[in-house]
């Protein structure tokens, strides 16, 4: 690989702690803590991201694999990781920063810079208490599912190697007060940017309004194209427009293909719209607006599947309060606010309409979402699998189509219930300006074939943990061509036996 295209721009623009002393503690006056990883000695790698790696500049994988784990590096690459805070399930919690990762530095390619970051090399400054390790678990999920989002065509951070470090970690991975010995691994991943919303926030909140300055500038230099910085007497208003916009953009896409971040903190808030930091996350089966995967979410159901469009505002207003400093302008930023709220619903409205075949919403479009969005939640039928069915020449849908999509035996009312709204989307859909064939392409292109449910990877971390990754190989190979069906075995609802899984259908942010 060119690791010697490897620079560190961001050490060399803002101020950082060059001690390399991993002691957990408060870092005021900097933004970034030189540390050094772990050391491993008995690696195996897993799997290489080629394409990726030519992608950004890397190149392909020689005798290099070293790097992969953070060992052996060249001179150039010297191991950072940053300071950030958040609000952690609406409450503020300070410092934080990056507890498991740790920065290689940037690499750019034709112009297009990508950060490089291990997760499971061990402590820094940040680790709260916790050893910087990660397991295999936790680093099958992220490796397969930031691919999958991917090549669902949703913004995320990627993966680049998976690999096992050949020792034991130890976690609880339900906080149950029963910890057990796992796997250690790492993955070494990639985004144009991991800046979070929390790094600003951290420097708001200790009024280093200077060195906020310097890091938006630096951000919408680098990141933020579209935004014109030069005599720009609204550049941070402009700014924070397009983080709404991309971030929007982001929690549409969720929606569309039923993700559930299952965290969604400040602190997890890319500030380039990425979706980012896989822990606790699932994509849902059967429809449950109050569907969290997150056990440490339960009661509250905070980050549920349907408040992920209230909990993005919630947290861009957050974002707006730390860079108010920059802005001195609260009606401009509750301008953006108040319109984020509206074109979600606009947009939202506009992504189902596609998933139905409709390319337009009509004013009654309001309440058909409504009913059918009622009819889910009460049948509970598979997300995914419901519009599959409608795929297909509209006065041919019937009830028993949807008989793969029923997570439990439906009475005669409710199927019922299913068959005036079939007729519903058959009177609405004859209201298409365009064509069937059109229609059934708008749909194709929407609705996925494949999703990497959560069960799916479960059986794959049970089969890996005991050497065996031809599941692992297979999906990965069906995340590629998610919108194809070449994969029938994987397009099913969650088997029966998983409805209570740990680690399945129960996570937590140890997942």
């Amino acid at each position: 690989m060119n690791l010697k295209n490897i620079n560190q721009n961001f050490t060399q623009k803002f101020p950082g702690d060059f001690s390399e002393n991993t002691m957990q503690r408060q870092t005021p006056e900097v933004l970034f803590c030189f540390i050094k990883p772990a050391e491993f000695d008995n690696t195996k790698l897993i799997d290489f991201n080629e394409n990726l790696s030519v992608e950004i500049g890397l190149g392909a994988l020689e005798n290099d694999k070293d790097f992969l784990v953070a060992q052996n590096l060249p001179s150039n690459v010297r191991t950072y990781a940053t300071a950030y805070a958040g609000h952690q399930f609406g409450n503020w919690a300070g410092q934080l920063g990056d507890g498991r990762a740790i920065y290689a530095g940037e690499i750019i390619n034709e112009n297009h810079q990508t950060e490089i970051q291990w997760k499971g090399v061990g402590a820094t400054p940040y680790s709260r208490h916790a050893d910087g390790r990660a397991v295999l678990r936790s680093s099958i999920r992220e490796y397969l599912m930031s691919e999958a989002m991917f090549h669902l065509g949703i913004p995320t951070t990627r993966a680049l190697s998976i690999t096992k470090t050949g020792e034991d970690v130890v976690r609880d991975m339900q906080y149950s007060g029963n910890p057990q010995k796992e796997q250690g691994a790492v993955v070494v991943r990639t985004a144009e940017s991991f800046l979070r919303f929390g790094h600003f926030e951290l420097l708001s909140a200790r009024n280093q309004t200077d060195l906020l300055k310097q890091l938006a500038d630096y951000t919408i230099e680098n990141f933020y194209p579209e935004v014109n910085s030069e005599n720009n007497p609204n550049k941070y208003i402009d700014w924070f427009q397009a983080i709404c916009d991309r971030t929007l953009k982001m929690i549409i896409d969720w929606y569309r293909v039923g993700f559930v971040h299952g965290v969604m903190n400040t602190d997890n808030m890319s500030i380039l719209g990425l979706t980012i930091d896989y822990g606790p996350f699932s994509m849902m089966d059967g429809y449950d607006l109050e569907f969290t995967p997150n056990t440490t979410d339960l009661p509250g159901k905070r980050y549920a599947f349907g408040k992920q469009g209230q909990i993005s505002h919630w947290n861009l207003a957050t974002l707006a309060n730390a860079i108010f400093p920059l802005v001195n302008d609260a009606d401009a930023l509750e301008k953006i606010l108040d319109n984020y709220g509206k074109k979600f619903w606009t947009d939202h409205d506009k992504m189902l309409a596609n998933k139905f075949g409709l390319e337009e919403v009509l004013q009654e479009d309001e309440c058909f979402f409504t009913d059918w969005q009622q009819l889910m939640q009460d049948l509970n039928l598979d997300y995914t699998l419901f519009f599959q069915s409608l795929e297909k020449a509209v006065l041919d849908i019937k009830v028993g189509d949807f008989s793969n999509s029923f997570y439990r035996n439906l009475n005669e009312n409710e199927l019922n219930r299913l068959s005036n709204f079939i007729e519903k989307y058959q009177v609405r859909k004859l209201k298409n300006k365009i064509s069937e064939t059109e229609s059934l392409e708008l749909m194709s292109k929407t609705n996925p074939k494949f999703i990497l449910r959560n069960y799916l990877l479960f059986e794959a971390i049970q089969e890996a943990e005991n050497g065996n990754y031809d599941l692992f190989f297979k999906l990965k190979e069906a995340l590629h061509n998610p919108y194809e069906n070449r994969f029938p075995e994987f397009n099913q609802k969650r088997p029966s036996k998983y409805d209570n899984q740990t680690g399945c259908s129960q996570l937590s942010c140890s997942s």
